[in-house]
């Protein structure tokens, strides 16, 4: 780039909404520069069918879930991290933008960053590319969600010594092993808080024969959701359809059912992370066991995961502060100063990063 073309980016970047936004498949978050995080809503849009405009955005689209007519659709435009519905996706970061611009009364187009999965392909990375290009940003620029989530939990991952950090967010967990300012290690997987959900609802449906939605899958999810053995009688009432008579039934379910249901899943991740392990080389390897593993994303929140992964892998596993928002916060990081941090950027027609 030219001296001009780097003077002209630096004026427009003082009247512009320069943005990050976390683009997860349950939630999207929104930093704006100089103003911090501004937006914080499902990843959720209902349409019109027959008129194809956006009926509702986030909260009040989550509100509309098995509750619409027949000629709205309540849709979920990303599924396991990446975009599924492109032309969704473009209309509700437009939706974002505008709502932000409008906040901030401001007229230049914003540059933006992504947060994406990590291991996902050059078509993925072109597709959230296009999808904020077209959404009116003036540039994009791309990061791998582990890595903003490192920022944000403020690991040293600049130094040559390595960190260790496992996302767990709505519709993939990351589990990355960084430094000097890249991925030494890294592996994606389609399992996160979404599949939970899934689980829960297929585990009431087959044990007590009542088909449930998918909001009341959640809020079991989070209710009754640990991992520890330990009873605590926690217990939730949850209503849906007998599955035998088709009329409205409610059962009464457990924190043991819900720990029974998800259990495939956990230990899923923990096959994983011990794999990501094995092939992480010996040096970075005995920083990890010296400064242990960041727990990040919502799954950090379930009760007992910390100490089951510290105890099957002998190494200490931190929960970073605040771990819902780690990834927007180490975007945002990145937003203020991109410059700086060019080194850490994804470069879409190439990929150096070891993936297993």
């Amino acid at each position: 780039m030219g001296f001009f073309s780097r003077q002209l980016n630096s004026l427009l970047s003082l009247v512009s909404t320069d943005m990050a936004i976390d683009l997860g498949t349950a939630n999207t978050l929104v930093y704006v520069k100089g103003k911090g995080i501004v937006l914080n809503e499902p990843t959720i849009v209902a349409i019109n069918k027959k008129t194809g405009q956006l009926v509702a955005v986030g909260n009040e689209a989550k509100t509309m879930l098995g509750r619409t007519p027949a000629h709205i659709d309540v849709v979920r435009p990303l599924i396991d991290g990446v975009i599924s519905d492109f032309e969704v996706t473009e209309e509700m970061l437009a939706y974002l933008i505008n709502k932000v611009r409008t906040d901030v009364r401001t007229f230049v187009a914003p540059r933006m960053l992504i947060g994406v999965p990590s291991g996902i392909t050059n078509v993925e990375m072109r597709a959230a590319h296009d999808a904020a290009k077209n959404a009116g940003a003036r540039d994009v620029f791309l990061i791998e969600e582990p890595v903003a989530a490192a920022i944000g939990a403020k690991l040293p991952i600049q130094k040559a010594v390595g960190s260790m950090i496992i996302d767990i967010g709505g519709g993939t967990t990351d589990i990355a092993v960084l430094s000097l300012n890249g991925l030494v290690v890294s592996k994606n997987l389609r399992t996160a808080g979404d599949h939970l959900n899934n689980a829960i609802a297929s585990y009431v449906r087959d044990q007590f024969k009542v088909h449930v939605g998918e909001k009341t899958a959640e809020d079991a999810k989070i209710a009754l959701t640990t991992i520890s053995s330990e009873k605590t009688g926690k217990e939730l009432v949850v209503r849906g359809r007998d599955m035998v008579t088709g009329l409205p039934r409610e059962v009464v379910i457990t924190d043991a059912d819900v720990r029974d249901a998800i259990a495939g899943h956990i230990d899923t991740i923990l096959e994983n992370v011990r794999a990501v392990l094995e092939i992480t080389p010996p040096e970075v390897l005995a920083d990890v066991m010296q400064r242990g593993i960041h727990l990040s994303g919502g799954g950090a929140l379930i009760p007992g995961l910390s100490a089951l992964l510290e105890h099957a892998l002998q190494v200490p596993v931190i929960v970073v502060p605040d771990p819902l928002r780690a990834v927007i916060r180490g975007a945002g990081i990145v937003i203020e100063d991109v410059e700086a941090y060019s080194e850490i950027l994804l470069d879409h027609e190439s990929s150096f990063t070891t993936q297993i």
